[in-house]
């Protein structure tokens, strides 16, 4: 699996440690230099990007362990941001 190339932009501006190689999804977003203060720069810049709220319930260290972990959860919030609501 790799990032969608908009999610690999959004995180190579806010990770201290990446070089030209594609991120892999599965490393450590920490030992790319992400720390507590990047990680609020991240959030506002996924939600402005993707136009997508990010819960305070997602607001853990797994979320924002790896960019898999961002991709689901971004992924998952697009689509419910899409599905008609009942009523």
């Amino acid at each position: 699996m790799t990032l969608h190339a908009d999610l690999d932009a959004v995180l190579r501006k806010h990770l201290k440690y990446v070089d030209g190689e594609a991120l892999d999804p599965d490393r450590p977003l920490r030992d790319l230099g992400l720390d507590s203060m990047r990680a609020i720069d991240l959030l506002f810049a996924l939600e402005d990007t993707f136009h997508v709220v990010i819960p305070d319930e997602l607001l853990t260290d797994h979320t924002f362990a790896t960019g898999r972990s961002l991709q689901v959860t971004v992924d998952r919030l697009r689509r419910q941001a899409t599905q008609p609501t009942d009523g």
